[in-house]
């Protein structure tokens, strides 16, 4: 089977193509046959050596994937060979076959395409998480996204609007902001153009932002975060933009509001049946339509540096998927 390999810490540019055996499946295991594996910024960090998951080299980034199982280990109840499926394996999915334990997969309802379907787990697993078990965003609030065209951003602002949030996308050009709104952004802020504070602060009003969702960190999170009303609440989701903010403690005690981590990967670990419960949601809408699961392009293994440089650049609206 082809693998796209990581041998070393490095760019996108020094990830190779190789062939390797088929994987066999253990006990507790299903072979997957990869019809689409998504990318997401982390993978970038990863391949650096720099993510705080450090897998042993060489191994294929890619946390998630849609496929079709096609064997299963001994001891496997609740799944059959020909069943579709989608994954989160934290790493290893850019490639053409893939033992995972079966815990980590969930039937795909029939008729949801594999390419938007390998993508909802992470982006939206995320943004789902951050605002309703995080967030506790409460129908009629205000929420703010920071970098809302991007795959966890463009998540919010379709989960924001599904929990009955007013939501303002915030992004660093038109086109994304417009892109935003066909999702269902009421408003959007250009913070390449104009003053985030002062908009986010017209835009809330006197009540102010009850709920700032932010992937991209550096010095867009302050403000943001200024703008937070009585009792609101900053979801610290990364940092795509950069450096890691230094946030003025005065703020909290003076605004009596939460910063909040989103550590997604972990909570799944944590609380595997309420992982369940929230990706149950997230294939029911999509399935339906609720959500769009956008993908911006799907590329060959063979190119998977363009894929990862267009996200490291900030090119893409929505998710990039790997076609092993």
């Amino acid at each position: 089977m082809k693998a796209l390999l990581c041998t070393g810490p490095g760019k996108p540019e020094d990830l190779t193509v190789a062939d390797l055996p088929d994987p066999m499946a253990g006990p507790g295991e299903a072979v997957v046959r990869v019809e689409a594996a998504a990318l997401n910024f982390f993978d970038l960090l990863i391949i650096a050596g720099k993510y705080q998951y450090k897998p042993a080299f060489p191994f294929s980034p890619g946390a998630e994937f849609a496929g079709t199982i096609e064997s299963l280990g001994v001891g496997v109840s609740g799944f059959a060979a020909g069943d579709r499926v989608i994954g989160y394996s934290g790493w290893g999915a850019a490639r053409q076959k893939l033992a995972i334990p079966t815990k980590r997969l969930v039937k795909m309802p029939a008729g949801l395409d594999a390419d938007k379907a390998s993508g909802l787990i992470v982006t939206y697993g995320t943004s789902y998480y951050a605002l309703k078990q995080r967030g506790a965003l409460k129908r009629g609030e205000t929420l703010a996204v920071l970098g809302a065209s991007g795959g966890t951003g463009l998540a919010a602002v379709e989960l924001g609007k599904i929990m009955g949030a007013r939501v303002i996308a915030c992004a660093s050009a038109d086109e994304k902001l417009a892109f935003a709104r066909e999702h269902g952004a009421d408003h959007g802020v250009n913070y390449a153009t104009r003053n985030l504070r002062d908009e986010l602060k017209a835009l809330g009003g006197e009540h102010g932002i009850d709920v700032v969702y932010d992937p991209i960190g550096d010095k867009y999170a302050e403000p943001a975060l200024r703008s937070l009303a009585w009792l609101g609440r900053y979801l610290v989701v990364g940092f795509a933009a950069g450096e890691i903010p230094r946030l003025p403690f005065n703020l909290m005690l003076l605004k009596g509001c939460d910063v909040r981590g989103v550590f997604w990967g972990s909570w799944t670990e944590r609380d595997p049946d309420g992982h369940r419960e929230n990706t149950a949601d997230l294939m029911r809408w999509c399935a339906a339509g609720t959500i769009s699961g956008h993908v911006h392009a799907a590329y060959p293994l063979t190119e998977a540096a363009q894929a990862l440089n267009d996200i490291a650049g900030r090119k893409v609206m929505g998710k990039v998927v790997l076609k092993p």
